[in-house]
């Protein structure tokens, strides 16, 4: 490709692929012209220099943007401004948007990236990403198109912002762009986030969003159906469709800055299809020979994009051939020279500096202090809910009124999911919220959580403080890519320059009676456990309830979190512990300024027995608690250990309450395999060692969970809670004892 390309322009032999188009007339300088070339240059060269790094074992990426170099058109056709979700074939758009902002360095930073040094200004030598804070290109890893769904999000909050009058990060006359490949327009994700543009768009809702498919015929090794993209999506109901051929970068200047006026000026979303070539495989490793015939490759390599521009520069009289070969070769020497310096600089050294960034910086200094919500504005928005505040309520009503002070209390607070608005959600925990505060902040999204999900991260990217719901906990395995691979990497592949807070409501976990089965009665949540830097709160009544969401929007404003607030659905509308109308299980609402907070990690206990703890959490936690009652009437002490923060799981506390007990007994409502009592089981013995108690664990079964009745039976229960108690301890049930006590 080096070879060839100085030897083409030297002898001026071209494929007639350009248009022959007049720069001057679409709007171009000559000086536009030749730094576009010039991002072409730098990219094409960047991709043979992180070739030759990988040979020398410097360097430690090589998948390119050969072929490609065409998307410098719109690096120049959008505004700085604009927020780019960008494909890894971008390093030209990349470059050539660099160019419009004094005092980059791309080709030091980049060159950096390939290097994985810690200097790296993006990531800090933990990915090659393309990515910058100062250029609005929020650094991406999930190159397939998981990126899709956000930049929909981050698309419709610039008018959502405006008309909430909300500070924002992106101008008011911003539009969104995404980039992704032909192979990746049939990824879930792309569709998932085509779709739901599509449904808002043709609903009116303002979408100023560009999405760019760069089209090179194959993905990997398997090709693309001739015609798909623009048979799939040039008729779509609500997306305007443009085309323009990435090889002649004089087209995708013209056409690109085309779809960019018409989304900032209607406000639309836009598909444009980009013809591009892949050249030189699809990464260093991937030997075309094995699937593509020699003819193709050359064929391929006849197309390059380099060339054609190489050749409008000339017709054009604005450069002859030996400036252009005279402008490569510098380049070249220039990159190897900055490459030789890169690898000199310092890489990743221990676990500590690698983990820096899974936690996001604290922005409590940056941050207004919002007065608390008084009592004459609280009044106004509670006055359905009056009778209700003087008396105890049930978990489901207690988050309600929660959402509701802190979305009166925090403009920026939007709440979105699927029935979220007039119904108030299934179990009418979001209800009346969009009378109290508008569709605008009460959005009812389409049935998609991949969408819900990605609208929620992009409006974070926008200064919004989503709190999107998920109706049901089995409902995330459709989208857990946009929490595991999108929201929480953001900060890690950053160093912790962008981020994407938010508080995600899941509606979840067993002992449902008489609804679902294994969907709506999932009773794990396994999925979310090992994903780094993430929160779990669940909490296992009203008060608690409360108490942790308003500690969990806290974590998101204030530390820039992302959490998951995990809700018992068994007990939204429990208020009853032992006996019908005891009322144990409900709790007073309490406004926020007169309320005790349960900070991140802080477990609950009840009892101060010794003789046996009992560790659990949600459900679990209000049958032990049943289970504790029956215990103590057959003569034994007991305390019972709330864990609510289920990540990151504060072993320590939990440790310090059991370790004095003479035995300890974990309840898990989720299954064996994978359960949280796993942790808690091998946390005990490395802590403790031979002084640690004796131990055991009731889980459920690892089964599914069945219909009806049969619901209960893979779980734990109030009678095999004392069963295992008694077991533990080497005792039998004094029924007895145990009926006079009662």
């Amino acid at each position: 490709m080096d070879r060839r390309f100085l030897e083409r322009v030297q002898k001026q032999e071209f494929s007639d692929i350009g248009e022959g188009w007049d720069h001057t007339s679409i709007g171009l300088t000559d000086s536009d012209f030749i730094g576009m070339f010039e991002s072409q240059l730098k990219s094409r060269l960047l991709d043979l220099e992180s070739r030759q790094m990988k040979g020398r074992n410097q360097g430690f990426y090589t998948i390119g943007s050969s072929g490609h170099e065409g998307n410098a058109a719109y690096g120049l056709a959008f505004k700085p401004t604009d927020m780019a979700f960008l494909h890894y074939r971008s390093c030209a758009f990349m470059l050539e948007r660099g160019r419009q902002v004094p005092g980059e360095t791309l080709l030091y930073d980049i060159l950096l990236s390939f290097a994985a040094s810690s200097d790296d200004p993006t990531s800090g030598g933990r990915h090659k990403v393309l990515g910058s804070k100062r250029l609005n290109i929020p650094p991406q890893t999930s190159t397939i198109a998981s990126h899709l769904p956000k930049s929909v999000g981050a698309a419709l909050s610039i008018p959502l912002t405006e008309r909430l009058s909300l500070a924002a990060k992106m101008p008011a006359d911003s539009v969104v762009l995404c980039n992704f490949g032909d192979a990746s327009a049939n990824h879930a994700s792309a569709l998932s986030a085509i779709n739901s543009a599509c449904w808002a768009a043709y609903q009116q809702v303002p979408m100023p969003l560009v999405f760019i498919c760069e089209d090179n015929g194959i993905g990997i090794s398997t090709p693309t159906p001739k015609g798909w993209i623009s048979a799939n999506f040039s008729q779509r109901p609500g997306l305007k469709y443009f085309y323009c051929d990435g090889r002649d970068i004089l087209d995708c200047y013209k056409v690109s800055k085309a779809a960019a006026d018409f989304a900032r000026m209607h406000r639309k979303p836009v598909f444009l299809h980009v013809r591009t070539v892949r050249l030189m495989g699809h990464a260093g490793s991937d030997a075309e020979i094995a699937y593509m015939k020699k003819q193709q490759i050359f064929y391929n390599e006849s197309q390059d994009p380099l060339l054609v521009t190489a050749q409008q520069l000339i017709e054009a009289g604005v450069m002859t051939s030996e400036q252009i070969v005279s402008l490569y070769l510098s380049l070249k020497t220039r990159i190897q020279a900055i490459s030789r310096i890169v690898v000199t600089k310092p890489k990743l050294r221990d676990v500590t500096q690698a983990k820096a960034a899974i936690v996001p910086p604290k922005l409590n200094s940056r941050l207004e202090d919002v007065p608390y919500l008084d009592e004459e504005r609280r009044s106004v928005l509670l006055k359905a809910d009056k009778q209700s505040l003087l008396k105890p309520l049930h978990m489901g009503k207690m988050i309600n009124l929660a959402l509701t002070d802190l979305m009166a209390r925090y403009r920026n607070i939007v709440v979105c999911g699927e029935d979220v608005g007039k119904k108030g959600g299934v179990y009418h925990v979001t209800s009346r919220l969009v009378e109290r505060f508008s569709p605008n902040r009460v959005i009812n999204t389409l049935l998609d959580e991949t969408s819900i999900l990605g609208l929620a991260i992009g409006l974070a990217h926008n200064g919004i403080l989503p709190i999107p719901e998920i109706q049901f906990l089995a409902y995330v395995h459709n989208a857990e890519d946009q929490i595991r691979g999108e929201a929480a990497t953001l900060p890690f592949f950053s160093d912790g320059q962008f981020t994407n807070p938010m508080v995600i409501r899941i509606a979840g976990l067993a002992y449902q009676k008489g609804f679902g089965g294994h969907f709506h009665n999932d009773n794990s949540f396994a999925v979310f456990r090992d994903i780094p830097g993430l929160i779990i709160a669940c909490p296992s009544n009203g008060h608690d309830a409360v108490e942790m969401l308003r500690e969990c929007v806290r974590l998101a404003r204030e530390e820039q979190r992302l959490v998951i607030f995990l809700e018992p659905i068994a007990l939204y509308m429990t208020k009853d512990l032992h006996d019908k109308g005891d009322g144990l299980w409900s709790s007073y609402y309490l406004p926020e300024q007169e309320a005790n907070p349960v900070p991140l990690g802080v477990i609950a206990q009840h009892g101060e027995g010794r003789e046996l703890c009992i560790i659990s959490y949600a459900n679990g936690y209000y049958l032990s608690r049943q289970a504790e009652k029956l215990l103590s009437a057959n003569g034994l002490k007991v305390r019972v250990l709330d864990i609510r923060w289920l990540a990151p799981l504060n072993l320590e506390a939990i440790i310090d309450s059991a370790k004095e007990c003479h035995h300890i007994l974990i309840v898990d409502e989720c299954r064996k395999t994978g359960s949280i009592s796993e942790a808690l089981i091998s946390g005990f013995h490395e802590a403790l060692g031979n002084e640690c108690p004796p131990l055991a664990r009731l889980t459920a079964e690892d089964c599914f969970i069945p219909l009806a009745d049969a619901a209960t039976l893979p779980l734990p229960s109030t009678d095999t809670i004392v069963e295992a108690a008694l077991a533990l301890i080497g005792r039998e049930l004094n029924h007895q004892l145990l009926k006079e006590a009662l």
